[in-house]
Formats: C-alpha cells, sequence, structure tokens
C-alpha cells in the first residue's frame, strides 16, 4: 500500500545502527557533531547540481542546500575545530538506482589534515562500517585516464578528446567543455574496471575539476581533490580546502558563466562564506559522504529506494 515505507523494519534498524556507529566512530575520534541551516539565501552555482528553490508569497527566495558546506566553513572559519554533519540535503533532477532527489549525507572536516590525511581517515572508517572490504587502492585521475582512455587528461587538446568520446558512440553538444568530456571519458573507460575492484580512491583531479580544492604546490595542474569508489560506486568527494576568497570568488563567477551558457540559472554567490574565508579558514580538508550508498553496501540492497522509508 502506498501509504507504507519502502524500507523493511529490518532495514530501518540498520540504518540506524549506522548512524549510531558512525557517530561513534567521531566521538573517539574527538570531532564535533554540528546543525547548519537546510534553507539559504544562496544556491549551488555548480554547473553538474541544481538546486530546489522556495516559493513564498512572504519570504524571499530561498534554496534548499545541496550540501552543508557553505556555512560548516563559516564555523570552521570562526575556530569550532573539527567538526561533522549528518543532514538531508536536496539535488534537483536526481533520480535513478543510486540517487533520490532527497538524501542523507555526512560532511566532516578536519584542522590541519591535507587530503591524503584524509583519505586515511575516510578508509579507516569505512573499514569498520564494511569490515568485508579488501584494502583499498589508490591511483591519480592522470594515472587511470591514461591508462583506460589513453590520453592524457592534463595535456590532451579538446579536438583529440572529443574524438576519443564520438569514437566511443558520444553524441558531443553544440557547445562541448573540457571538463564534460574528461568526466563522460572516465565514467565510459574507467568506470568497469571500477566495479571490480572493491575500494578504490582516485586522488589529484585536474584543477578545472576541483572548484573548491586547493592547486597542488607540486603540479598546478592538479587539484588536491579525491573521490572514493566501492565497486564503482561514487561514495565520497573529498578536499584539501581552498582558503583563498579572492580565488574561490574567482571560481564562482566561472561557474556562473558556464551555467548562464548552458541557460542554467544563476544563483547568488554565497558572501557570507566569501567573507569567513576572508577572515581566514584555517588549513583543513573535508569530504561529503553518502550515506543511503553506505547503507546500501553494507545490507547489498540493489536500489537506494530499498534503504530510505520514503523515498521521492
Amino acid at each position: 500500500m502506498s501509504w507504507q515505507p519502502a524500507a523493511s523494519q529490518q532495514m530501518l534498524r540498520k540504518r540506524a545502527g549506522l548512524l549510531a556507529r558512525v557517530r561513534d566512530y567521531f566521538r573517539r575520534e574527538e570531532v564535533l557533531e554540528v546543525e547548519t541551516p537546510i534553507m539559504s539565501r544562496y544556491g549551488n552555482p555548480d554547473p553538474a547540481i541544481n538546486s530546489f528553490r522556495t516559493d513564498s508569497d512572504q519570504h524571499p527566495e530561498q534554496y534548499l542546500h545541496t550540501s552543508p558546506e557553505f556555512p560548516m566553513k563559516r564555523l570552521l572559519a570562526s575556530r569550532s575545530g573539527s567538526i561533522y554533519q549528518i543532514c538531508k540535503v536536496f539535488r534537483e533532477e536526481e533520480t535513478g538506482r543510486y540517487h533520490n532527489p532527497e538524501f542523507t549525507m555526512l560532511e566532516w572536516y578536519r584542522i590541519g589534515f591535507d587530503h591524503y590525511q584524509l583519505m586515511d581517515d575516510v578508509e579507516a572508517m569505512i573499514i569498520e562500517l564494511l569490515p568485508n572490504l579488501m584494502a583499498f587502492e589508490r591511483h591519480t585521475f592522470q594515472t587511470l585516464f591514461k591508462n583506460h582512455v589513453g590520453l592524457d587528461p592534463l595535456e590532451a587538446t579538446l579536438e583529440e578528446l572529443s574524438a576519443k568520446a564520438e569514437s566511443l558512440g558520444v553524441v558531443l553538444p553544440e557547445q562541448v567543455e573540457r571538463d564534460w568530456l574528461l568526466d563522460v571519458l572516465f565514467d565510459l573507460s574507467v568506470g568497469d574496471w571500477l566495479k571490480q575492484s572493491g575500494g578504490v580512491f582516485v586522488y589529484n583531479y585536474p584543477a578545472s575539476m576541483a572548484s573548491l580544492a586547493q592547486i597542488s604546490p607540486q603540479d598546478s595542474r592538479v587539484a588536491e581533490r579525491f573521490e572514493l569508489y566501492i565497486d564503482g560506486i561514487e561514495l565520497a568527494n573529498g578536499f584539501h580546502e581552498l582558503q583563498d576568497a579572492a580565488e574561490q570568488k574567482t571560481r564562482f563567477e566561472k561557474d556562473l558563466a558556464s551555467r548562464e551558457a548552458q541557460g542554467m540559472d544563476q544563483p547568488p554567490i554565497d558572501q557570507d562564506f566569501l567573507d569567513a574565508l576572508a577572515v581566514g579558514l584555517p588549513d583543513c580538508s573535508g569530504v561529503a559522504l553518502g550515506l543511503d550508498r553506505l547503507l546500501m553496501l553494507q545490507t547489498g540492497a540493489e536500489h537506494i529506494k530499498e534503504v530510505i522509508a520514503f523515498p521521492g
């Protein structure tokens, strides 16, 4: 019957157990749990993400957050120390086996960590929650791309990337962007290998693909970002966080220009977040992890609807 939950009672108990174990991990690590608002005057400028907007006669238009990142960084700038949050987030036009428009995110920030140390942190927590998982592999984006696509993502021209995509049957849009091609080629060519490889950290992405990460001091073509895949499922996305307010504003403006070129809406830039960066964000790394997907991996669920009481 339609009023009943999609998740079984056993699954709901497993979900509660997962949340308790996550909180226990951070309690032992002395990381503070925080809460931040779900609604904001500012949307996400990322061209790959669409925010839900409110419609009210009594209040100005607001956005449901796609991540608690910006207000959490305001807490970090106020010297909160290392923090984490478990919350519902919302992304428009996302639905499918691993996507629900409303889902549960775990996001945390570690003061004094670079992205390598944060990968260690993520791995330690995941091994507690998925004890049957074998040791994690770590590969740079460049290495995997070269091995599976046959091109260097840091050196290949737009024409070379386009030709490779077309050879794989990709229909290119009229105005094709380099980052879109890198994403598509990575998914098509590396995706099957990831499904057979257990836990894999992919790190050091091209600089253009990490709008909130620091640029590597060893190679300015690379940003200090990682993603974690387990059995081919994208589970977490982390950064050695950018601290430069002026550079962050420039990147936001570039994102908005890309959105405009694609006919997308133009959410206002979060000035409160930029002001916090200007005051001073401590050196830190942060990561967002999809808890619904983690529960799917823990229980062997085939669809995200199996692990959410009332999916959208």
